[in-house]
């Protein structure tokens, strides 16, 4: 039996049209990722500071410009060492980090996988699962993170005096970090693959810390 191997021009049309299209979206998924890695490779020359810490309270109390357990008044010392003497005393703050691009284009990241300490004592750990964005030509940007810890739990064994006092003095006259600092690991997404920062990177309160 002879078989008729003719096609249409039609058809033919219709095959060069799909091929077309399926280069057309492969094209712009390269451009796209490509465009993706270097915003990555431009986060890898970008510096990071801690800008604040603002809203910082221990127990209930805030202790933003408290620097010793003898600046508390007579009610809130007495309410955390009770808080201690319970077994918990929290320690809520948020830090908020600078990000600086020196290059010609954005940098950029997709999540970022943190560890806080105080007096390089480990505190908290989390991720921030946030896109930020950083405009070239030395532009910044900004990502807040919320710090929760236990500090009897981190500190057992220490006196409620210490303990108190290890929360407090974490700031200067213009909320800038005075014993904090960030163990910090930015993250890309290009399509559905994760590339990280090659370590983490110590960030304190001045550029240059990492």
């Amino acid at each position: 039996m002879k078989m008729d191997w003719k096609i249409s021009k039609s058809k033919i049309l219709d095959l060069l049209n799909m091929k077309y299209r399926i280069g057309w979206v492969i094209a712009i998924l390269f451009i796209f990722s490509c465009g993706q890695i270097k915003e990555f490779t431009n986060l890898l020359t970008c510096d990071f500071r801690l800008a604040s810490a603002e809203n910082i309270t221990l127990g209930g109390v805030n202790v933003q410009k408290i620097k010793s357990f003898n600046d508390l008044t007579l009610v809130d010392g007495a309410k955390l060492l009770a808080f201690v003497t319970s077994g918990s005393l929290p320690l809520n703050f948020t830090l908020n980090v600078e990000a600086r691009n020196p290059n010609k284009e954005k940098a950029a990241l997709s999540k970022l996988d943190w560890i806080a300490l105080i007096d390089d004592t480990e505190i908290a750990q989390g991720t921030t699962a946030k896109r930020v964005e950083i405009n070239p030509n030395g532009g910044t940007g900004n990502f807040p993170i919320q710090i929760n810890a236990d500090l009897v739990k981190l500190l057992s064994g220490q006196s409620g005096k210490n303990i108190v006092n290890f929360a407090l003095n974490l700031v200067d006259a213009g909320n800038r970090s005075t014993r904090i600092s960030l163990k910090a690991k930015p993250t890309i997404m290009v399509g559905n693959t994760s590339i990280q920062y090659p370590g983490y990177i110590t960030i304190k309160k001045d550029y240059g810390g990492n």
